[in-house]
């Protein structure tokens, strides 16, 4: 699963627009970080990993962040955004790691870890 942490506070999954709005007043213009954990079993060993992402937020005004929660309702992602979408071309400066974290699988740490435990 991911979360987005901004200072000392956890960002999850917004319950409603109104805090899907509140959401992203808060990422604007601030760096935050979204971490993905993630958890394999197999009968034989279970591998458990997680992945950081530094994310940087341009400055977004309050109509750009209403028009993106209307349009794309974001009450299913960790911190109302995803990366891949509206919001992520206008409003994402830029980010330090995985790209595919953001989206919610780090897929080429996911492979690493993945042939690591065939050769076991």
């Amino acid at each position: 699963d991911t979360i987005v942490a901004l200072e000392n506070s956890i960002l999850g999954k917004p319950k409603s627009s109104t805090e899907a709005v509140e959401m992203l007043q808060l990422l604007s213009g601030k760096m935050h970080s979204v971490i993905t954990g993630v958890c394999i079993k197999t009968l034989h060993e279970t591998i458990q990993f997680t992945e950081t992402t530094k994310v940087y937020f341009k400055e977004i005004t309050i109509e750009d962040i209403i028009y993106y929660v209307e349009k794309f309702k974001p009450l299913d992602k960790a911190g109302a955004y995803g990366i891949q979408e509206w919001i992520g071309m206008i409003a994402i400066d830029k980010i330090e790691g995985s790209y595919y974290n953001v989206m919610g699988l780090p897929t080429a740490k996911l492979f690493i870890e993945l042939k690591k435990s065939l050769k076991k």
